[in-house]
This record gives C-alpha cells, sequence and structure tokens, in this order.
C-alpha cells in the first residue's frame, strides 16, 4: 500500500512539473485587460505617454511608465515580459533589433516622428564644415544609415544608389571635404559634441539634452520623413483588446494638440 501511495505521490509531482514547464516555454498569455507596462525612452516620448496615461485613464485604462536611458533595454524589458508594450523605435531599428536577437515583438501602431537633426557647439551653417573635420553619428544600423541620409541631404556626402536604411561608411562614394566620421552611441552623442565639428543626434537625445532642435539644429530632416516611431508588442499579444484602448488615447486629439503646443514642430505626430 505504501508503495502504491508512493508511485502516486511521484506521478502527481512530476505531472505539476510537467505542467509548469510547459507554460514557461512559451504558451502565450493575454495581457491584463485594465493594465498596461509600457517602456520608454527619456525625454519626449516620456512626456507624450504621460499625456496617453491621462487619456487613457479616462477610458479606464491604467498605465504604468518605465522610463530607460537608451535603446536595447526596452526590447529586451517586453521580450522577457518586464513590460507589456514599448513606445521609442522606428521600424527599421525594430526590423534590425529583431532580427539580431531573434525576438518576436511587432509594431501595432505608428506614434510620432522626430526629425533627426545636424549639431554643433562651433558651426552655425552646415556649408561652413572644413575640410577634415570630425563629425559624429550614432553607431546603430539603422539610425546610423539615417544619419548618412541625412549628411547626403544636406549636400556634405553622396552615398551609393540603393544604399538607402541600410547604407554604412563604405556606402560613401564621394566626400569632397574629406570629413571623419566617428561612430557613437547615440546617448552619448550630445556630451561628447563639443569634441566634435558636427554630430548627427536623435531628437528625443537632443531634448533631453536642452537643444530645441527646429532652433539649435544646423540641418533637419523635413517633417515628412519616413522614420516614424511605433508601439511595439510581443507577436503573441498583438490582438489582444486592450491595445486598442491604447491607441485610441494615443491617437487622440487631445494627444495630438499636447504634441504640437509642447514640442513646437520637434516632433510630428503620426495621424
Amino acid at each position: 500500500m505504501k508503495k502504491l501511495l508512493g508511485l502516486l505521490v511521484t506521478v502527481l509531482l512530476l505531472t505539476v512539473i510537467s505542467a509548469c514547464g510547459s507554460n514557461e516555454s512559451g504558451s502565450s498569455e493575454a495581457l491584463n485587460e485594465d493594465k498596461l507596462v509600457v517602456g520608454v525612452t527619456a525625454g519626449p516620448h516620456e512626456q507624450i505617454l504621460e499625456k496617453v496615461k491621462e487619456v487613457a485613464e479616462k477610458d479606464g485604462l491604467e498605465i504604468e511608465i518605465e522610463v530607460f536611458t537608451e535603446y536595447v533595454m526596452p526590447n529586451v524589458a517586453l521580450d522577457e515580459g518586464d513590460l507589456d508594450v514599448n513606445s521609442f523605435q522606428h521600424k527599421p531599428y525594430l526590423e534590425q533589433f529583431k532580427k539580431d536577437r531573434g525576438l518576436e515583438l511587432t509594431d501595432i501602431a505608428t506614434t510620432v516622428n522626430f526629425p533627426m537633426g545636424i549639431y554643433s557647439t562651433s558651426v552655425k551653417d552646415i556649408k561652413n564644415l572644413k575640410d577634415g573635420d570630425k563629425v559624429g553619428l550614432p553607431n546603430d544600423p539603422t539610425n546610423g544609415a539615417r544619419s548618412l541620409q541625412l549628411f547626403e541631404l544636406a549636400g556634405l556626402i553622396k552615398l551609393k544608389e540603393g544604399a538607402g536604411a541600410n547604407a554604412t561608411l563604405k556606402d560613401i562614394e564621394e566626400n569632397e571635404k574629406n570629413l571623419e566620421f566617428i561612430e557613437l552611441e547615440a546617448s552619448q552623442i550630445p556630451r561628447q559634441l563639443e569634441e566634435l565639428a558636427a554630430a548627427a543626434i536623435n531628437t528625443n537625445f537632443a531634448v533631453e539634452f536642452g537643444f530645441v532642435p527646429t532652433k539649435d539644429s544646423i540641418f533637419i530632416e523635413p517633417g515628412d520623413s519616413p522614420w516614424v516611431n511605433t508601439l511595439v508588442v510581443r507577436t503573441e499579444n498583438k490582438d489582444d483588446p486592450v491595445l486598442k484602448k491604447l491607441i485610441k488615447a494615443y491617437h487622440s486629439e487631445e494627444v495630438k494638440q499636447f504634441i504640437d503646443e509642447t514640442f513646437e514642430g520637434s516632433v510630428v505626430p503620426s495621424w
């Protein structure tokens, strides 16, 4: 009898362990229908989401905001389940990150566009850059390519035909001023700007550092730039109903007005 009871206990324990293991191995879990944890980078994304949070509360949705100071951890934290959504990146960056890390993440809605600018503490006109000047740009593939396209638009370089969103320093065909391009971590560029003649800086980091892009940049992307930012979730959650509430709040007229009044054209709503 004791042997039989022992056998039954062992079977039950194995069943529980097996069930726990299968749950951890990736069965999808729906998001909380009343609360979302959303990751953002410090600066404009954080400011905008504070307003979205205020609007969403009227629709019964609570938003908890987690703030990051760089571009890697918001996607890692989302993938690991510490976040439900993140809001900080454009699609080219997301697609490259997914490819590099093998993550199952999906964009569900566009948010805002941050026209990238070129900044300088020593030059007031992009045309005044001198032969051999050091110019900074982000070291991640997508923002690096975006910067090179911006330098081309500013007339500083010419890229190989078709380089587009995959452009690297190797794709520079013409560089009449023999500019030396220095690749740096995006969030650190504003702090190192005095050591450079100029640099391409993402708007959220520029604003965080105290720059007003439309006033302080010496060259800036046009307002209809295609590098629009997105809301991103784990792919398994992309159809969860609660996300409709988040998108509704973000795409509200109240949030749009807040963006227009607060950032005066430095941040452009996508809707």
